[in-house]
């Protein structure tokens, strides 16, 4: 299973309405941390965000997601907005 199949799969858990997620990781190709682990961009809409301020989003993301060292992911940017915010 491929790491963004894998992303999928752990942020259902949050009920996301819209959910992409793109691997820049060849934009840091002989950045130091590209070896460590691939760089994604998320951005998902989920009403589990309504009222949260961004650090909570955050933290739900990752709490969904785990251990990103163990998915080959070195950074994650994430942009996590509820759906009145569309």
């Amino acid at each position: 299973m491929s790491v963004i199949e894998t992303l999928r799969r752990q942020l259902a858990a949050l009920d996301p309405t819209q959910l992409e997620i793109v691997d820049d990781s060849h934009k840091h190709a002989g950045h130091a941390g590209a070896r460590e682990g691939g760089h994604f961009r998320l951005s998902i809409v989920s009403p589990r965000f309504a009222g949260l301020s961004t650090m909570q989003r955050h933290r739900l993301v990752y709490d969904a997601v785990g251990d990103l060292k163990a998915f080959g992911i070195h950074a994650l940017s994430i942009n996590a907005k509820a759906p009145t915010e569309l």
